[in-house]
């Protein structure tokens, strides 16, 4: 099955003269693509600085101050090495000159072979899956974090202000599905730039929180070694937490599945790898300082006793309404950036379904809908049909597992070996031809074997902790 990120183009059997192929068209037939670093970074920050900064408070005060900023860096560190190393393999065999690998199981399987594709297909889509599903749970914590927030305000800080998550999951999904109908990436970028400033501001205002927080002079109780066990925890529940808060923050700089469908909106001048090499270092750059802040600060303001997402532990705090307009970033966050996460599910599916059944009406025909004050929305039955049935089933999916840390915990170990340092260091070790044995084939090689160990723990942490919830939670109340 092969992905292609690209609208749904139907071309004209006559030659495309000169000036359409100036105009009109890149030198691979394909429409021209007109994005830059800008979008770019805009696509990235707003896959990258998504739920998972919501738990690095969390996550740091399982580790405490040392290891927390510690790994929070080197994954960042890792995170962007490996992205580097995936855009040169963005032309094969040339990077300035060999054909475009328009999505990353199309360059996996070109590169690598098709075993490896197989393989990248169900890490990639299985955590496109589950990044939906997460996103679907974050966003209703949100809507109920402002809920309780003005039920406080309004009845005081005793008040049983207990709220289900359920009602809003519905809501994210049903708004879901009308983005959906948006046809592709190259019509996203005005909604990836909304979920990029909402991610700004949202970050900001809980940090702005945590220092007014840590400036009342009730200072949390915190530690080098975090959570101290005897105390706060069990030595049990300080080894599983641990590894938990690991693949917390391994979750947290998760965009390498889309990475590859990202570069494939720039334009082809300058050369696609040197401006995404420039936008992933942005993107990484300010993903990072934000981490740090959110993470660091929250754990100072919160303590041991950091929630598991940070914005709605101010619950009690005054003004009401700032924690509130947060939480609002963050939902409008979410609503992009599940799209941007789910737009190569979708069109994997219906490309295939289209190869399969060409002559189809159902399948490739497109009706032209005037709809007012927004223009000619064009529709397809199976888009329409499968978007729909695909966010049905995740929202469904988030309503019987709202485990929100341990699902972060488990995302971030079944992408972030095989998708962020596994396949990008095996894909330039051939596109440059790299001596086996040599220095730089050792130390890439090394480097996936240490990313494997620390995939493999996150993900045995983050399993016990949903049998854990699994053991009290009752579905459905």
């Amino acid at each position: 099955m092969s992905m292609a990120l690209q609208s749904n183009k139907t071309f004209s059997v006559e030659t495309p003269t000169n000036e359409d192929y100036g105009s009109k068209y890149d030198d691979d037939g394909h429409l021209k693509r007109t994005g830059t670093w800008v979008t770019a970074s805009a696509h990235i920050v707003t896959a990258v600085i998504g739920s998972g900064v919501l738990s690095l408070a969390w996550a740091v005060a399982q580790l405490g101050w040392i290891a927390g900023p510690i790994i929070l860096i080197t994954f960042s560190l890792i995170t962007l090495y490996t992205s580097c190393l995936l855009t040169d393999c963005y032309r094969f065999p040339d990077r300035v000159y060999g054909a475009r690998n328009e999505n990353y199981m199309k360059m996996v399987n070109n590169i690598l072979g098709g075993t490896q594709y197989m393989l990248c297909g169900f890490a990639q889509y299985a955590n496109l899956v589950g990044v939906s599903i997460g996103y679907t749970i974050t966003a209703s914590i949100s809507m109920v974090a402002i809920k309780r927030s003005n039920c406080f305000h309004k009845y005081g800080h005793d008040a049983e202000c207990h709220s289900s998550n359920y009602p809003f999951m519905t809501i994210f999904g049903i708004v879901q599905i009308l983005l959906s109908q948006i046809p592709d990436f190259h019509e996203l970028s005005f909604l990836s730039i909304i979920a990029a400033v909402m991610s700004f501001s949202y970050a900001t205002i809980g940090v702005g929180l945590s220092i007014a927080k840590i400036s009342e002079g009730h200072h949390a109780e915190t530690s080098l070694t975090g959570l101290r066990v005897g105390v706060d925890v069990t030595s049990s529940q300080k080894l599983w937490n641990t590894f938990q808060a690991i693949g917390n923050m391994a979750f947290a700089y998760a965009f390498s599945m889309v990475i590859v469908e990202i570069q494939d909106t720039l334009r082809s001048n300058p050369p696609e790898h040197k401006e995404m090499k420039k936008a992933s270092s942005i993107g990484v750059l300010i993903t990072t300082v934000f981490y740090m802040l959110c993470g660091c600060l929250g754990y100072a303001a919160f303590g041991n006793k950091a929630p598991g997402n940070f914005l709605t532990g101010f619950g009690f705090y005054e003004p009401y309404w700032l924690v509130d307009i947060g939480n609002v970033f963050v939902i409008i966050h979410l609503v992009g950036a599940y799209q941007v996460f789910a737009q190569p599910i979708y069109l994997v599916v219906e490309n295939w379904c289209k190869k399969r059944w060409p002559n189809s009406n159902f399948m490739s025909k497109e009706y032209p809908v005037n709809i007012p004050m927004i223009g000619i929305f064009r529709l397809n039955l199976l888009r329409s049909i499968w978007r729909t049935l695909f966010v049905v089933l995740t929202t469904v999916i988030a309503i019987i597992l709202p485990f929100f840390n341990s699902i972060l915990g488990l995302l971030g170990a079944i992408s972030f070996w095989p998708l962020t340092v596994y396949f990008p260091t095996e894909m330039y070790l051939v596109q440059a031809k790299v001596p086996k044995y040599s220095p730089t084939w050792i130390g890439l090689k090394m480097l996936a074997m240490f990313c494997l160990l620390v995939t493999l723990l996150a993900g045995v942490g983050s399993i016990e902790g949903i049998v854990m919830d699994l053991k009290t939670y009752k579905p459905f109340k």
